[in-house]
């Protein structure tokens, strides 16, 4: 029955797609997805990389949220930046709404001056809304006795709607500390089966800091590392405040976070990772303080990181001192 209700909500909210605005979906580990946060990280670092990221949210209520991420950056010297690719896939109501994405991105890097730099990134996606309209349930399907057992009258749209998107943001950094800001959904595309729905911009501003906590200006491998961050988010009427630390001190990290509209409590996040020279892995989830209660199984995430072997440049790059989740 509780499944039946939620393939009930989502049909209410797939008819009533003209009035509704989408939001996308979002990461706790957001250093850990660093391109999906602002396009300005591509080639951040010296060396390609291959990100992995799932979310799983709600997982105790059926019709949960469940989260799929694929990224690939590099920098390359001929292009005085990087470049990126971001693969997203995500399925609302065991797949009954999903959407998937594709987005290509490149990054300029400027050096300011010899401890301060910035980069400009841009990016162009393509994103695709899909429907399985066997998995819905409406009101004139409902025999009052034997429940539901008639054919809807309601009409089936296409089954995928698919546009073009486009994003950009920007990085500054020092040693120590970076500050960066992006804008998503630039043209605000068409994402409604029906009627005209458009998808909001996302608007991102994100701030932090490392503290050597052994003391000096860069950091040695390992030494005791805090990093304060500050996260705000913007869509529409949704807005989201994340704050909360990092420590880390070789090969182990841990951060705990707090999340919140300016309305309402919402999370507290907890989150463990290991990292060596190549592979850093990542655990967080979310314990749910909002008036839906932990009953909803809270969200676990999980990030995988692979540095591939450097290519020897001609030369190295500033990369930015951040958290890896």
């Amino acid at each position: 029955m509780i499944k039946r209700f939620i393939y009930c909500i989502i049909s209410i909210s797939f008819l009533s797609i003209s009035f509704l605005k989408a939001q996308d979906p979002h990461f706790s580990q957001y250093y850990a997805n660093p391109l999906y946060l602002n396009p300005a990280f591509a080639g951040t670092v010296n060396c390609p990389r291959v990100i992995f990221n799932h979310r799983n949210q709600w997982p105790s209520i059926s019709g949960n949220y469940v989260t799929y991420n694929v990224s690939y950056d590099q920098h390359i010297d001929a292009l005085n930046g990087g470049i990126g690719v971001i693969v997203t896939t995500d399925k609302a109501g065991q797949g009954v709404l999903s959407k998937d994405i594709i987005g290509l991105m490149y990054s300029y890097r400027l050096d300011v001056s010899r401890n301060f730099s910035i980069k400009a990134g841009f990016q162009a996606t393509y994103f695709q809304n899909r429907i399985d309209w066997e998995k819905l349930t409406f009101g004139d399907m409902i025999d009052p006795k034997y429940g539901f057992v008639y054919n809807t009258n309601e009409i089936k749209p296409e089954p995928r709607k698919g546009s073009a998107d486009f994003s950009a943001g920007f990085l500054g950094y020092s040693e120590n500390f970076y500050i960066g800001a992006a804008v998503h959904h630039l043209t605000e595309p068409d994402a409604a089966f029906y009627g005209v729905s458009k998808l909001p911009r996302k608007y991102t501003g994100h701030v932090g800091g490392v503290i050597n906590l052994k003391g000096g200006s860069r950091p040695e491998l390992e030494d005791p590392i805090l990093s304060p961050n500050i996260l705000f988010m913007k869509q529409q009427d949704f807005e989201q405040l994340n704050y909360g630390l990092y420590f880390s001190r070789y090969p182990v990290v841990g951060g705990i976070w707090y999340r919140q509209s300016f309305q309402n409590s919402d999370a507290v996040i907890a989150l463990v990772g290991l990292q060596t020279g190549i592979l850093k892995v990542g655990y967080s989830y979310d314990v749910t303080i909002s008036k839906l209660t932990n009953a909803s199984g809270g969200a676990h995430e999980i990030s995988f990181a692979y540095h591939f072997p450097c290519i020897p440049k001609k030369r190295k790059i500033r990369t930015i001192n951040c958290p890896s989740f």
